[in-house]
């Protein structure tokens, strides 16, 4: 569902855009998961997802991730990381929260390209 593209081409948006809504997009995606399973109690929703959506968690998917990157996916990931996005949060590495910023854009860029089937294969991936 997307109702507004974005104003730019995504190729042209800045890193922390593209991260500002890979961010949204992993966290929906992440919850539909964890919805998928029989255990919906909130406090054990909430628990798995931080699971998958913290800083160190997501570096770490982003390593299990890059021998699948395409040449271009690799790039805006290396950009996303290497972008200036202001201070990390206080109880992130500053490392692991440049990793997390760049699997946030790649999932941004990959949402506003409309490639659901690879943003669904790299999902599946996260989640075995």
């Amino acid at each position: 569902m997307r109702w507004h593209p974005p104003a730019k081409p995504p190729e042209l948006l800045n890193p922390v855009v593209l991260a500002y809504m890979g961010d949204a997009v992993f966290e929906v995606l992440v919850r539909q998961y964890l919805i998928s399973h029989t255990n919906h109690k909130p406090h054990h929703l909430h628990k798995e997802a931080t699971g998958f959506v913290s800083a160190k968690s997501q570096r770490r998917l982003l390593e299990r991730w890059e021998p699948l990157l395409t040449d271009k996916e690799a790039d805006i990931v290396r950009r996303g990381r290497n972008t200036k996005s202001g201070t990390p949060p206080k109880n992130a590495d500053p490392g692991d929260y440049r990793y997390a910023t760049g699997l946030e854009c790649l999932i941004g860029y990959l949402y506003f390209t409309k490639q659901d089937e690879r943003l669904q294969e790299l999902m599946t991936a996260a989640f075995e």
